[in-house]
């Protein structure tokens, strides 16, 4: 059975990074779709990012695009998201998902697309 762990979420000054970790286990992590997403109180669930198994195609929110970025490490079956110029919009529960499937199959940005889920890290973003 898959199991994702989040984490590197804190509290933090706007302007400030913070990387969020996703760690994976219980299957071929090199095969898999990795997506962040993200809720805000109060809001529904919204994409943040994806990258494919290989980690030479991403998508990002346009709320993000710029200032995050993911990758991926196959070695040690762990995505990444870098967040730099944090601002406190941005401030949420942070997901991991993961699926496995064809990048150009899959509607990344859809969290019904996604299978499997972390518990979530929390970021906040305040002065």
């Amino acid at each position: 059975q898959v199991q994702l762990v989040e984490s590197g979420g804190g509290l933090v000054q706007p302007g400030d990074s913070l990387r969020l970790s996703c760690g994976f286990s219980g299957g071929t992590f090199s095969i898999y779709v990795m997506g962040w997403f993200r809720q805000a109180p109060g809001k529904q669930r919204e994409f943040v990012a994806a990258i494919n198994f290989s980690g030479e195609n991403t998508q990002y929110a346009d709320s993000v695009k710029g200032r995050f970025t993911l990758s991926r490490d196959n070695a040690k079956n762990t995505v990444f998201l870098q967040m730099n110029s944090l601002k406190p919009e941005d401030t949420a529960v942070y997901y991991c998902a993961a699926e496995l499937s064809r990048w150009s199959r899959m509607e990344v940005v859809a969290d019904t697309a996604y299978g499997y889920w972390g518990q979530g890290t929390q970021v906040t973003v305040s002065s």
